[in-house]
């Protein structure tokens, strides 16, 4: 997707709805255990157990598959310049599965998270081209950069999580999402996103701005 130089090549918004049902609103955290089973079983969170050749019982384990793209993709770009058109696809749909979702958890939509549509969630990742728009060593320390963002993402995350659930009273009593406080939790989620891009998903090289827009 083109985008002009001023934009980041990570994007990220949610369209305001007017109006919030209630009653889904009370139950969401049980509404929400399907599809959140959906996507443990995607992301591989857990561990493996084998039997050794004692019959005792083994555990490892896995860091999923976010961490196996992560580390695929630092290796690719380490020692060959590339990054497959395939794992950058996969991993945008993942995220842009896991916004829906978060936006769902967050109140921030009734519609129930879709493992195909956009929604109302609307999450953008710009295509690298690597030899000219990444650097082949950065990625060995983006996490040592980004670690102001780190500290500054820890506070606002904590109060995005306040925000919510001062949210969920408003919309349990008037059926609308304070705006104000919409446009903060959308806004965290749209620094987190950045952040990201940056060090883990590993499509830009441009240091994330230290904004909520």
């Amino acid at each position: 997707m083109a985008t002009n130089k001023e934009s980041y090549p990570a994007r990220f918004d949610i369209d305001y709805p007017p109006k919030l049902n209630r009653l889904t609103t009370f139950f969401r955290l049980i509404l929400a255990v399907p599809i959140l089973v959906v996507l443990w079983l995607i992301i591989g969170a857990g561990s493996d157990g084998s039997m050794n050749e004692a019959g005792q019982q083994i555990t490892t384990s896995g860091g999923g598959i976010a961490a196996g793209l992560f580390i695929a993709t630092v290796l690719m770009i380490l020692f060959r310049q590339r990054y497959p058109r395939w794992w950058f696809n996969f991993s945008l749909e993942l995220q842009r599965f896991t916004a829906r979702i978060g936006a769902y958890l967050s109140f921030l939509t009734d519609r129930y998270p879709s493992t195909v549509e956009a929604q109302s969630v609307h999450l953008e990742l710009d295509y690298p081209d690597v030899k000219q728009d990444l650097n082949r060593w950065l990625p060995l320390m983006k996490w040592l950069l980004a670690l102001p963002h780190y500290v500054i993402l820890i506070v606002l995350m904590v109060a995005a999580l306040g925000a919510t659930i001062i949210a969920w009273f408003a919309i349990l009593f008037t059926g609308r999402y304070p705006k104000s406080i919409f446009d903060f939790v959308v806004g965290v989620s749209r620094w987190d996103l950045r952040v990201r891009a940056y060090t883990s998903l590993l499509v830009t090289d441009k240091y994330p701005p230290f904004s909520l827009r």
